[in-house]
């Protein structure tokens, strides 16, 4: 498509390692034609700035060179808008680049699809007034996982993750949630204790877990996957399936399909959702999805 390209950079992706493809990427891109401006901030909050400011001066396109954490952020500027975003995963989860068919470990393809200039129109979801998510957004036994092992500083990588999932399975309790769902169907609301609540857009979250697996960005809908409370032997079990997304047959499962998702929690339970990897805010929260409200570059 060659045009100006607004490359969005997130220097700390996979450590940091995913900045020696940074450089052959820029290349490919200016050989294809196209003229490339590379954005980065020192935080998020500054690189979100950078991002919009990208495109309020409409370029041909906002590409995110990162993995779904910065993908999440670029679209926060993308969204409602006509400036296609493009996605050249380079993170350790790639989730929302494969639900777009956006090879994941293939820089190189994913440059050529981002030059190739073919755009898709897809769903989006809106939490709230303003605040985007393009995969999935969860709260419950993960989200408190998260939320301990953002508070550790040791050890490091993927290992902090390990010290903190065993942690929390050591003192997590079901958390008694009210779901409030506008369906096809009209407007249901359940309350039931929960290990986890997941409403995806795409299918997949956390580098491979497919928690949504029949989501789709393309359909208007929003993917909901409640697991109901189990004892932490049969959660063991149970959870490991999420990765070939064949827990839905599981009996304390249930799935629903809306357009908008209120989720609350008892007084007492602190309960905090992570949207596409992202710490959003406590519960309560609700979020609806907009279709077509996004614009991408895929094959």
């Amino acid at each position: 498509m060659p045009g100006a390209i607004a490359l969005l950079v997130n220097p700390a992706a996979r450590g940091g390692r995913s900045l020696r493809l940074l450089a052959p990427t820029v290349r490919r891109l200016r050989e294809g034609g196209a003229e490339v401006s590379v954005i980065a901030g020192a935080s998020a909050e500054e690189a979100l700035e950078r991002a919009c400011t990208a495109v309020a001066e409409r370029p041909d396109a906002l590409v995110a060179f990162g993995g779904d954490g910065l993908v999440h952020l670029a679209v926060q500027a993308a969204a409602g808008t006509d400036v296609p975003l493009g996605i050249i995963p380079a993170g350790t989860g790639n989730d929302i680049a494969r639900a777009l068919g956006i090879p994941a470990g293939d820089t190189a393809s994913a440059a050529r699809i981002v030059l190739a200039g073919r755009t898709r129109d897809v769903d989006a979801a809106r939490i709230g007034a303003d605040h985007w998510f393009a995969g999935v957004v969860a709260c419950g036994f993960d989200s408190r996982v998260n939320e301990r092992a953002n508070a550790r500083t040791w050890p490091p990588g993927m290992a902090r993750y390990l010290f903190a999932l065993v942690e929390e399975l050591r003192a997590f309790t079901p958390i008694p949630f009210t779901i409030t769902l506008d369906t096809p169907e009209g407007r249901e609301v359940i309350e039931r204790e929960a290990m986890l609540v997941a409403i995806g857009n795409t299918r997949s979250y956390g580098a491979g877990m497919r928690v949504c697996p029949g989501a789709s960005p393309y359909d208007g809908l929003l993917d909901v996957t409640m697991l109901g409370a189990l004892p932490t032997g049969e959660f063991l079990r149970a959870f490991p399936r999420v990765y070939r997304g064949t827990h839905l047959t599981h009996r304390a499962v249930t799935v629903r399909r809306a357009t908008r998702v209120e989720i609350s929690a008892a007084a007492g339970h602190a309960v905090v959702a992570y949207a596409d990897g992202e710490r959003v805010g406590p519960v309560p929260f609700s979020c609806t999805v907009v279709p077509r409200a996004l614009k991408v570059l895929a094959p």
